[in-house]
């Protein structure tokens, strides 16, 4: 029988990791032929997430539990638990039940039919329409200046085929944008859209720096067209200062008594190409912190604890073992 990992990564999900756990068990016990293990890493939870995947794991051996020193973040964290996972084929599903567990019976069918990635994508989200038109403009300015053709509205839930985990443990990137490193090993997706739900249970762990960072991690991960237009925006904007201070030059020169320059287009002028100033070096700032974090090569987390060592369950001993 082939083997699946499922992979949740969770941080202060008390309220929904025995939900996740459930409805996974539930659904991998109707598939009669696979065998699967879930594989919790959770990101050093300050509530009771991690005493509740405790008393999880103590009555199902399919379940284990990696338990980081510190929380490493949303793009670390489930990096290496994928990377920990020793199934055939491996699942991303996120704790928080936004993604739907019922779509693994998809991943796992058209896996077993050939498929080596399958992943879901949102066409639509039932969010507020402000984010999720932002959301959209974002896929697209990124998918536009990508140096490799990136999915749209996915943001990792799917199923992975062994031979891609470990391509993806020997690219070793120490801060991967996960999303565009499937693209770019250039294996065929098989995408399945979905509508996602609004969040149940819980409140979202993302904030704005989170959402950022994970922006511009897909645009310094994936494109140098940022650095290009910086070099094009200065030979512009020195153009056409040099046009202006010549038209300046000729009206002076022309009407020298009447013609006064004034204050207020040197100021503007000077707080415009401040401020154009900054941006491109924040801008090339991001890059060189990418370089910086490559070059370190640290861990993608320290482990403080592994609870089980990743047992595994058959479809009937999901049905006959009892659950929560």
């Amino acid at each position: 029988m082939k083997h699946i990992t499922v992979v949740t990564p969770c941080f202060n999900e008390e309220e929904n990791v025995e939900a996740v756990y459930s409805e996974t068990r539930r659904i991998f016990s109707t598939i009669s032929n696979v065998t699967y293990d879930h594989l919790f890493i959770d990101n050093a939870s300050t509530d009771s997430t991690v005493s509740k995947l405790r008393d999880i794991a103590a009555i199902d051996p399919a379940v284990s539990i990696i338990i980081n020193a510190r929380n490493f973040g949303h793009i670390r964290s489930p990096m290496h638990g994928l990377l920990q996972a020793k199934g055939d084929a491996v699942i991303l599903l996120v704790a928080d039940l936004q993604d739907p567990p019922e779509l693994m019976r998809s991943f796992v069918e058209n896996w077993l039919a050939g498929a080596p990635i399958v992943i879901g994508v949102k066409p639509e989200a039932k969010e507020a329409a402000f984010f999720f038109a932002l959301r959209r403009i974002y896929y697209r300015l990124v998918t536009r200046i990508a140096n490799v053709k990136l999915i749209q509205n996915f943001t990792g839930f799917g199923l992975y085929d062994r031979k891609v985990i470990e391509i993806l443990r020997e690219i070793n990137d120490p801060y991967p944008y996960f999303r565009g490193l499937i693209c770019e090993i250039g294996f065929d997706v098989l995408q399945l859209p979905y509508v996602q739900p609004r969040r149940k249970r819980g409140i979202s762990k993302n904030n704005f720096y989170t959402l950022y960072d994970i922006a511009m991690l897909g645009i310094t991960s994936h494109s140098k067209v940022p650095l290009r237009l910086a070099t094009i925006a200065g030979f512009v904007l020195s153009g056409i200062s040099l046009c202006v201070s010549l038209v300046y030059l000729a009206l002076k020169l022309l009407y020298w008594n009447k013609f006064l320059m004034g204050s207020a287009p040197m100021l503007i002028g000077l707080f415009f190409f401040s401020s154009v100033q900054l941006f491109f070096i924040g801008l090339l700032g991001e890059y060189v912190g990418a370089i910086l974090t490559y070059a370190q090569k640290r861990p993608l987390v320290i482990e403080r604890e592994r609870i089980n060592s990743g047992g595994q369950t058959t479809s009937r001993q999901c049905t006959e073992q009892s659950g929560l």
